[in-house]
């Protein structure tokens, strides 16, 4: 079995593992393993043929077919935080810490990059037209055309960490350091700000065409509408970058501290799950009527609509990252520091306006891909 492991540590050779699971119904334990070396923050896209896309804290960008086996690995200069969009050319997009925006085609190769002025963690949005835009920590949001060349920047006053979300009308949402929420149009035109009390490090979950979710470290979850108004706003005392996801029935959840807490659309909150550390990574509303969420110590839990345990997984050990599900109910995620694994849960995401970080398996970050 050592002999084992130290092939895996050298070649990326998957493993199967024992079963690591405590569950109410489920006995779960992983498909695959694949040694990685180090965590992954990065939500990974999935690719129509089932291709896993994701970054990883040592600069290396990871593609694995269905089975686990490495596709192949693209090399960028520092930490990936940020979380790929899957364009419908195959092209990924997604940031990184030594301060490029990079485009790479479905074969690994670099297509083309762009050097900001600071750290890309805010992970990209695709518009219907093929425009990609992203923000950037040295406060700029950016927009490009597919072959590279820059379309506009729009100048914030603040670090953008913020992930984009694009409307239905192609109206761009996100928010900043700065306190400041806000909505361009596709043109970069700023349309309207709305200040919190706080930074704004969440993403934004849009409802349709009715309203806008996110939080802010001034301990306020907020919905407004989508002409800027304030619909309601609840207080949560949270300050971590958790971002929205919302359920078929229209319920809206969001880690807070050390809970999840469900948030009825009227902005009510109802009795929380309470987990041993953090909930900083958003959660995930599945197909069944669940709701997923991991805490950073590393326990998935999946609970149905009264907070009552379905299962549960041990990661030991994660980060902020929002597991991907595939169609079939497959949760593909970091595990134990330096693994990425396949977890057969059976259960896909739910047919909702935004069940996920980035709303969509593709991470695109735009309500018009959403599963109908």
């Amino acid at each position: 079995m050592a002999l084992d492991i130290c092939k895996a540590i050298g070649a990326g050779i998957i493993l199967a593992l024992p079963p690591t699971i405590q569950a109410a119904e489920k006995n779960l334990k992983a498909d695959w393993s694949v040694f990685i070396g180090v965590t992954s923050d990065s939500s990974p896209a999935l690719g129509p043929d089932g291709t896993i896309f994701f970054g990883a804290f040592d600069g290396k960008f990871w593609a694995l077919n269905p089975d686990g086996s490495r596709k192949w690995v693209f090399r960028a200069g520092s930490e990936i935080k940020s979380s790929p969009a899957l364009a419908s050319d195959g092209t990924l997009y997604f940031g990184s810490r030594d301060r490029k925006f990079y485009a790479v085609g479905p074969d690994g190769k670099k297509r083309w990059d762009f050097k900001t002025g600071g750290w890309v963690d805010s992970s990209p949005a695709l518009a219907k037209d093929g425009t990609v835009c992203f923000g950037s920590w040295d406060r700029k949001f950016y927009a490009f055309n597919p072959d590279g060349s820059k379309k506009w920047e729009f100048q914030a006053g603040g670090e953008i960490a913020s992930s984009p979300a694009i409307g239905a009308d192609g109206r761009i949402y996100f928010g900043s350091h700065d306190k400041k929420f806000y909505a361009l149009d596709a043109d970069g035109k700023k349309q309207w700000e709305y200040d919190t009390g706080g930074a704004i490090i969440s993403s934004p979950a849009i409802n349709q065409d009715e309203c806008v979710y996110f939080t802010s470290v001034d301990g306020y979850f907020y919905a407004l509408n989508l002409d800027g108004k304030l619909r309601w706003r609840l207080r949560t005392g949270g300050i971590t970058e958790s971002s929205p996801v919302i359920a078929e029935d229209g319920m809206i959840y969001v880690g807070v501290r050390h809970e999840l807490w469900p948030i009825t659309p009227d902005g009510k909150a109802k009795p929380p799950h309470g987990s041993e550390e953090l909930v900083e990574a958003s959660p995930l509303t599945l197909a069944d009527k669940t709701v997923c969420y991991i805490s950073r110590r590393g326990r998935l839990w999946d609970l149905d609509s009264e907070r009552g345990l379905q299962w549960s997984y041990y990661c030991n050990g994660y980060g902020y990252a929002c597991p991907a599900v595939s169609p079939s109910g497959k949760f593909y995620l970091s595990e134990r520091g330096q693994w990425f694994s396949a977890i057969p849960a059976g259960v896909p995401l739910a047919k909702s306006p935004w069940p996920k970080f980035r709303g969509n398996a593709r991470n695109t970050g735009n309500i018009g891909d959403r599963e109908r």
